[in-house]
């Protein structure tokens, strides 16, 4: 079913790629304070999390890059995800980064091409 126009989600990504931007193009030059700088990471994180998890349990189902490439993140039936899976699929990026990348290498010899961070969410990332 197509998504009505002006989705309110399609707005919320809007302003989260915003948001994100201006936190991303601004921390990195707040100053040389330790506080800031912890700060400054902190803010990245969350925008980061919210541009993820909001793009790809969106209608859209994607980040722009994603968008770009003609992919999109479903469940295991082919669904849309909620927001917590979405998030849950971002906060397992972590592990997959974490173990020397392996969690990524993973999708190059899974059945379904699916990352560690994929599996331990429930997730797939097909053509749409």
């Amino acid at each position: 079913m197509m998504a009505p126009v002006g989705d309110h989600r399609d707005i919320q990504l809007s302003i989260g790629f915003v948001v994100g931007y201006f936190c991303a193009a601004t921390t990195g030059t707040v100053g040389p304070s330790q506080g800031w700088t912890f700060w400054g990471n902190m803010i990245n994180m969350i925008c980061g999390w919210l541009y993820l998890a909001l793009s790809e349990s969106s209608t859209k189902q994607a980040t722009l890059g994603k968008m770009a490439m003609g992919i999109k993140v479903t469940d295991l039936h082919g669904d849309r995800i909620s927001l917590g899976r979405a998030s849950g699929r971002c906060l397992a990026k972590i592990v997959s980064t974490v173990i020397v990348l392996i969690g990524y290498l993973m999708i190059a010899f899974t059945r379904r091409k699916q990352g560690l961070h994929d599996i331990m969410a429930g997730c797939l990332v097909v053509n749409k």
